[in-house]
């Protein structure tokens, strides 16, 4: 066990047969980051030098800091890496009420407290990236470029309600042991493939020790408010969007190609949307080299080139 490695309040063993690459990442050292925004305690993680550019990733709906670790801890040689618990997720605070917008404040107060110089880029999956798109359109000179990743901004679907969120999320239980807690684990969606290792991390840092054993971190009531809308809640961000976007769609996830063309059109036809080949709509899951292939193509390419504008 490399000692560099930091999990919460325990250390965390890779499974056996994980490799190197993960293992390596799962080496590099992170600092905790807490501040406050709106009266809540928010915390990230953050590696990398201080002081340097930087990147911030925001995790899904249900999700916490950790599930980027894997991917995100790869740019740490190049860039100050910062990936924020939104509250109601992760090491952060809960909230008696949710918004998209306090979110997008959340995303821009992690960046200054995680040391990043300068705009960032802001890379957000599934509802972190509706996050990541209204962070764009409220704090546009605070953003340098912003990644969506299997994003669908579409209508309100009626018949995803608040029910139905939450039982996919599933009742509230204590488990009595981290193995026991660990084997309920399940994305939603579900999906077909997935790398064991990077399930196995994900999920023991998915829960906390509460008293009679272990439970999830995340809050339901996150569900509960927001119910069916929740593809639809960046809907009205995407015109306002002026700082370069690129949309990662995943080839078996939740951005159809029909979506990806609305969203295309949406943006002003000047955002590229590029498919990650096999990938669930968990990426980081089941394909992370794919996703951070394309994660690193994006940001060499908007080093040397101009962006298209909006007209």
């Amino acid at each position: 066990m490399n000692p560099n490695v930091v999990c919460p309040d325990w250390d965390y063993e890779p499974l056996t047969g994980a490799p190197e690459w993960f293992v390596s990442a799962l080496s590099v050292a992170e600092q905790d980051v807490d501040f406050e925004v709106g009266g809540c305690a928010i915390h990230a993680l953050a590696s990398g030098s201080p002081g340097r550019r930087g990147l911030v990733f925001v995790h899904g709906g249900g999700a916490h800091a950790r599930w980027w670790t894997s991917v995100a801890a790869r740019f740490s040689d190049d860039f100050r890496v910062v990936c924020v618990d939104l509250s109601g997720h992760g090491d952060s605070g809960h909230r008696s009420e949710y918004s998209l917008e306090r979110w997008t404040d959340e995303v821009v107060t992690a960046a200054e407290a995680g040391g990043i110089e300068g705009p960032p880029v802001v890379i957000g999956h599934s509802m972190g990236g509706f996050v990541t798109i209204a962070t764009a359109a409220r704090h546009g000179d605070l953003v340098a470029g912003a990644i969506v990743c299997d994003s669908p901004v579409t209508e309100p679907d009626p018949e995803i309600g608040a029910y139905r969120l939450r039982e996919a999320f599933g009742v509230p239980r204590v488990y009595t042991t981290l193995d026991e807690a660990v084997s309920h684990f399940r994305t939603v969606p579900a999906q077909e493939h997935y790398l064991d290792y990077v399930v196995d991390y994900v999920a023991r840092t998915s829960v906390r020790a509460v008293p009679g054993g272990w439970s999830w971190k995340f809050d339901r009531e996150v569900f509960t408010q927001f119910g069916g809308s929740i593809r639809g809640i960046a809907t009205p961000y995407l015109s306002a969007v002026r700082c370069r976007l690129a949309l990662l769609r995943s080839e078996n996830g939740l951005v159809t190609e029909d979506i990806g063309r609305s969203m295309f059109e949406a943006l002003g036809r000047v955002t590229p949307v590029i498919e990650l080949p096999e990938a669930g709509h968990h990426a980081m899951l089941d394909e992370p080299l794919i996703l951070l292939t394309a994660l690193r193509a994006v940001l060499a390419d908007w080093e040397h080139s101009e962006p298209h504008r909006r007209t």
